[in-house]
């Protein structure tokens, strides 16, 4: 096969690969990254410490629970902010998250069940009733008269539940062969190439331009996420659930970045006539020994 007919299609299956690596990464964080529940709980469990998600939580919990009660809703946020410094807050926060996660996932993988026979809420008693017992604990006044309602929130629209679904497949499928298939285009890439050096330097500068170009993003839509939101109080909270739930995927950016850059910078140097090669050939022949000649004969003078 002639150079020019092994480079076309070289080129265009490295490109495709160095495409599908930003995609693929995003759809295997999402499918793998997202999916199981214990991962998710222990990734929100360290921002049961977080203030500002501490302060979120006493003013949405304190406002709701005065709004029942008929209380004041200063002194109620005083007294959940206190209660977000406990262990039994922290109990409560994790036990919240599995739940919420558990019937969310259950609702994304359950296609039988029925719209308005399985509603995706959690409640909020797993939340009220574990402050209630430790406020009365610490003789706070007032605090067994806290109504323990069982309220449940919806986590998801029950009139986009189908379309959810069909997404989350789309996405357990390509979590699965997007990043296989960058992996196989790849390789037939660099196997085809009428030079492989260069099919390898190109490959990874396009790895590494997949993961700046994901970093840039996550950092996009984080900004837009958080400035779509209509109460700026609530924000600092926000922001610190999305970069809990992305800090898997902007290292896998970073990482992506460093090994193609490290790949492309490896490939640049051991090429045969690079300015290293050439240096590190002066150094061993300077380093080997001349021949020395042998040595004349002894003449003995009779």
């Amino acid at each position: 096969m002639s150079r020019s007919l092994r480079t076309a299609p070289s080129a265009v299956l490295v490109a495709l690969s160095c495409l599908l690596v930003p995609f693929g990464t995003l759809a295997a964080w999402a499918a793998y990254g997202l999916t199981d529940t214990r991962d998710y709980v222990t990734t929100m469990a360290p921002l049961a410490s977080d203030p500002a998600v501490r302060d979120a939580v006493a003013d949405t919990v304190g406002d709701e629970i005065a709004r029942e009660a008929g209380m004041n809703p200063l002194f109620l946020r005083d007294a959940v902010r206190s209660f977000t410094a406990t262990r039994a807050y922290r109990t409560a926060w994790n036990a919240g998250n599995e739940a919420a996660h558990t019937a969310v996932m259950r609702a994304l993988n359950d296609e039988s069940a029925d719209r308005d026979s399985y509603p995706v809420t959690v409640d909020l008693a797993a939340v009220t009733s574990p402050m209630k017992r430790q406020l009365t604990a610490d003789h706070v006044p007032f605090a067994d008269h806290l109504p323990v309602r069982h309220t449940r929130v919806a986590l998801l629209p029950p009139d986009e539940l189908a379309v959810l679904r069909k997404g989350y497949h789309v996405l357990d499928v390509a979590g699965f062969w997007l990043p296989l298939a960058a992996v196989l285009f790849a390789a037939a890439g660099i196997a085809m190439a009428a030079c492989r050096r260069r099919a390898v330097t190109a490959t990874a500068l396009g790895t590494a331009l997949g993961g700046a170009l994901l970093g840039l993003a996550v950092a996009i839509a984080r900004r837009l996420t958080l400035s779509d939101l209509p109460d700026a109080a609530h924000r600092p909270a926000a922001g610190a659930v999305y970069d809990a739930l992305t800090a898997t995927l902007r290292t896998a950016s970073w990482l992506l970045l460093a090994l193609g850059l490290t790949v492309a910078a490896t490939a640049w140097l051991t090429r045969p006539h690079s300015p290293a090669v050439r240096l590190l050939r002066r150094r061993r022949v300077s380093a080997t020994p001349l021949p020395t000649a042998p040595p004349e004969p002894t003449r003995v003078r009779v």
